[in-house]
């Protein structure tokens, strides 16, 4: 060809290294964020998907500590009731001693002494055992409802209910009786140490709620992990580039910038045979 006005060769030239300066920047913009979608025109279908999951995936790790922390609620009922427990044997070895006739009634004034304090420690308990405000341990804390799963739609499968007014461990409850209880005479000895095996029973009965819950806690816990870490695996392999494959495309997309650079200067160079024709 022998046009200086149109050169057919150095627009294709330009043409397809403009196309490979291209490709080129959505590499390195790929390999220095990490993202295969950074833009919604990178996939835009992946990219919809990609938000979704990530929502879900938000959502999932606020589940995740509402059951960590539910655990956490549900380990102070626990420590509240195992310390009650470990009182009432301590007050059923002082009944039993008091129970017998081996005992005097100086004895017995003794041991009713620490009993009382004990009952008293007993109700203390009960009292003051709280999270964020709520009394947990005297049969006023309601039914407690922990948000431990995320389905999409808020219903009853992504909860977990512990019943606190299940548990009352406060010493009027647990003796099954408002009569106080007393060490002092051989007889009122014999009934305490009926009244506490009541307790023991009754306490029980708490010691089994509490730990009826903390099991179905830390399973949900535990799939609420696994659910999360799964969500995360799955936005990740639509969000996420494959550095290696990236950088294969990077490493051809510079060599062809380089060889269509080489190119563009070549075809640049072309109209300049037409000055033989030019010369006399």
């Amino acid at each position: 060809m022998s046009s200086i006005n149109t050169n057919i060769a150095a627009l294709g030239a330009y043409r397809n290294l403009s196309t490979t300066t291209m490709n080129l920047n959505k590499s390195i913009e790929k390999l220095s964020s990490g993202f295969r979608i950074n833009h919604s025109s990178d996939d835009a279908a992946g990219s919809a998907i990609a938000n979704e999951l990530r929502s879900d995936g938000r959502s999932l790790s606020a589940a995740q500590r509402n059951a960590q922390q539910a655990g956490a609620v549900l380990n102070i009922v626990d420590g509240a009731v195992n310390t009650v427990s470990t009182i009432l044997d301590r007050m059923k070895e002082l009944a039993a001693t008091a129970a017998s006739s081996n005992s005097g009634s100086t004895a017995r004034t003794n041991l009713d002494a620490e009993f009382q304090q004990l009952v008293l420690e007993v109700d203390r308990i009960a009292g003051t055992t709280k999270y964020q405000g709520t009394t947990l341990t005297n049969g006023s804390g309601g039914t407690l409802t922990f948000l431990v799963s995320s389905s999409g739609q808020y219903s009853t499968n992504d909860t977990v209910t512990f019943t606190a007014s299940a548990v009352d461990i406060r010493s009027t409850t647990l003796f099954g009786t408002t009569t106080a209880q007393s060490l002092t005479t051989l007889a009122l000895a014999q009934t305490a140490l009926t009244n506490i095996d009541t307790s023991i029973t009754n306490l029980g009965t708490s010691i089994g709620v509490v730990g009826a819950a903390q099991s179905r806690i830390q399973f949900a816990s535990a799939n609420v992990a696994s659910i999360l870490q799964n969500t995360l695996a799955a936005e990740s392999t639509i969000r996420d580039t494959d550095m290696a494959a990236e950088m294969t495309n990077f490493t051809k997309n510079q060599v062809l910038a380089q060889a269509g650079t080489a190119m563009l200067a070549q075809a640049n160079s072309l109209p300049q045979s037409i000055l033989t024709l030019l010369k006399g």
